[in-house]
């Protein structure tokens, strides 16, 4: 298996100061009973990494996000710190190849354990937040846990809404121009770059959003501007109706 940490922390994107707190963050605690010497296993790293992750993940959401209702909001968090989800970050990873077990655990195949696998991930979040502070483990977070949140992001929320098709069905109703999408601005690091798309209806309406893929910010940009027409724009009723 893969020893070298220095392959890991640039799989990682953080170069650790302090080594023995990676090592500590890939150590299951089959390893940590089978050796009395070392920096113990990773339990305590991975509670505090829940934690750390979170926060991280709510801050990015309310940030990017600011129109979600929180029922979607708390969705999108849901599936993003899921034990699944941080599955796949650690398979991306190659998370395995680096994990410390006991051999027992190695017998069983515990390099390719779903828990083992997502906990470790946890685990280094908070390796990462003790080594490099809280700056650190947003650019971990934002790197490798938020990478699925465009995809997710452009899909309609819970209700079904799907905001561009109901701007345009309300652009019809009040005998308005058919909306028109502008990409404004992409900013932002290739693994995390936001998208701002504006939407314009006619001359005197429209409305900007940002996303972190360009579908999910036209949806939004729609959501912003389908509201505002709906609270300030009425269908002119015909005389005597």
């Amino acid at each position: 298996m893969q020893t070298d940490p220095a392959v890991l922390e640039a799989a990682l994107g953080h170069a650790f100061q302090d080594r023995d707190l990676l090592q500590r963050a890939l150590t299951h605690k089959s390893r940590a009973f089978e050796q009395a010497a070392g920096p113990g296993d990773n339990e305590l790293l991975e509670f505090l990494g829940d934690s750390v992750l979170g926060f991280l993940v709510s801050e990015a959401l309310v940030h990017l996000h600011p129109h979600f209702h929180e029922g979607r909001l708390s969705k999108l968090k849901a599936h993003l710190v899921s034990a699944a989800h941080l599955y796949q970050v650690a398979r991306e990873l190659g998370l395995g190849d680096h994990l410390l077990l006991g051999r027992g655990e190695e017998a069983s195949g515990g390099r390719s354990k779903r828990t083992l696998l997502s906990n470790a991930v946890e685990a280094l979040i908070a390796a990462v937040y003790l080594d490099g502070g809280l700056a650190a483990a947003r650019e971990f977070v934002s790197r490798h846990i938020l990478r699925a949140l465009a995809e997710l992001e452009a899909l309609p929320d819970s209700s079904g809404h799907d905001y561009k098709s109901a701007l345009q069905e309300t652009a019809q109703t009040l005998k308005l121009p058919a909306p028109r999408y502008l990409i404004v601005q992409e900013h932002g690091p290739e693994h995390s770059k936001v998208f701002t798309v504006e939407v314009r209806v006619g001359k005197d309406w429209s409305a900007q959003s940002d996303g972190g893929s360009k579908k999910s910010a036209a949806q939004k940009a729609a959501q912003q501007l389908l509201e505002r027409l709906q609270a300030n724009l009425r269908p002119v009723a015909p005389p005597g109706a």
